[in-house]
């Protein structure tokens, strides 16, 4: 149970931050400033984190050795193989803000939020047919309330129909495509090690690869020192520092299909953050739709309780 809250506090982290964006935005900062920021105290604070977890073993070790007498034992290293395994896995969630953000340039932002939400089917597609194994009845359900959900919680049945690029929807799908690839692969890449060493090299892959696409220019230019620092330990907070670290505690535990499906616990909180925050209008039909995600989230762990409940009878 602890690794089901642990990945759907961290996709609920997650919806966090498109209301602080919108935000920044509104302050005048550009993309690359803002997720630049973003990386970097996120990346900050994995780093202190893993630095704090190496302390804590270093002092528990000694303290053992004291009361047996024992020889020290070294600690266990990551070979830098599994250090660039985990910062290529670190990687695609770079990829998502970027081909998230472009495709918003050419198609409406409601059906955008549709295309990057297809990860619930996507990431659970991805897993059959690696396992080549069918979903079950009720990750298909789980999957279509979801589907639904989204549909109604985007607001998409609320605006005319209208002509979208072909560029713009192939974005939002690659950006879907890329957000499964991390949950899976955050589950998958060396997960025998701590989820602290293994957040701290995911998110430095990140860093890396956005310095390269993205210059930063904001280290020289000053603008790190106003409210871009604020923004960007918000965002580094929610954004590349709790769901990493949660996700590499929970995801291996779980797998990459429920981790998929849970991840839609992003989209609900982003559209009570805008309610609530962004003061942005929304209707009865897209409250119907996050009760309806809500459910779809809830409804796996729900199932799993009823099936140990009617076999913990029929076994008295």
């Amino acid at each position: 149970m602890k690794y089901l809250i642990s990945v759907l506090v961290g996709a609920m982290s997650y919806g966090i931050l498109s209301t602080i964006v919108v935000l920044a935005y509104g302050e005048g900062y550009q993309l690359g400033e803002v997720v630049g920021t973003q990386l970097l105290t996120g990346c900050i604070l994995a780093w202190l984190l893993a630095l704090y977890t190496k302390w804590k073993a270093s002092r528990k070790e000694q303290n053992a050795v004291k009361q047996t007498a024992a020889p020290k034992l070294a600690p266990v290293r990551l070979t830098w193989k599994q250090r660039l395994l985990l910062m290529l896995a670190g990687a695609p969630t770079v990829v998502t803000g970027l081909l998230y953000y472009q495709s918003l340039r050419y198609i409406p932002a409601s059906l955008a939020i549709i295309l990057l939400f297809q990860f619930t089917w996507i990431s659970v597609l991805i897993q059959a047919v690696s396992k080549r194994q069918r979903p079950d009845k009720i990750t298909v359900l789980t999957l279509l309330l979801l589907f639904g959900g989204t549909l109604l919680a985007a607001g998409i049945l609320n605006q005319e129909t209208a002509g979208f690029d072909l560029l713009g929807l192939s974005l939002g799908l690659l950006s879907a495509v890329s957000y499964s690839l991390f949950i899976i692969f955050s589950g998958k890449a060396v997960p025998a090690a701590h989820p602290a060493y293994r957040s701290a090299w995911m998110v430095t892959g990140g860093l890396l690869l956005l310095c390269i696409l993205f210059p930063p220019y904001f280290l020289f230019n000053g603008l790190l020192w106003g409210q871009l620092l604020l923004y960007g330990f918000l965002l580094g907070l929610f954004g590349a520092f709790i769901p990493p670290l949660l996700f590499a505690i929970g995801v291996p535990h779980i797998g990459g299909a429920m981790a998929g499906i849970l991840g839609a616990a992003e989209l609900p909180v982003a559209v009570l953050l805008s309610s609530f925050v962004l003061h942005e209008q929304v209707s009865g039909l897209q409250w119907a739709g996050v009760v309806l995600v809500l459910l779809g989230v809830a409804l796996p762990e729900l199932y799993k309780l009823r099936w140990r409940g009617t076999n913990a009878l029929a076994r008295q």
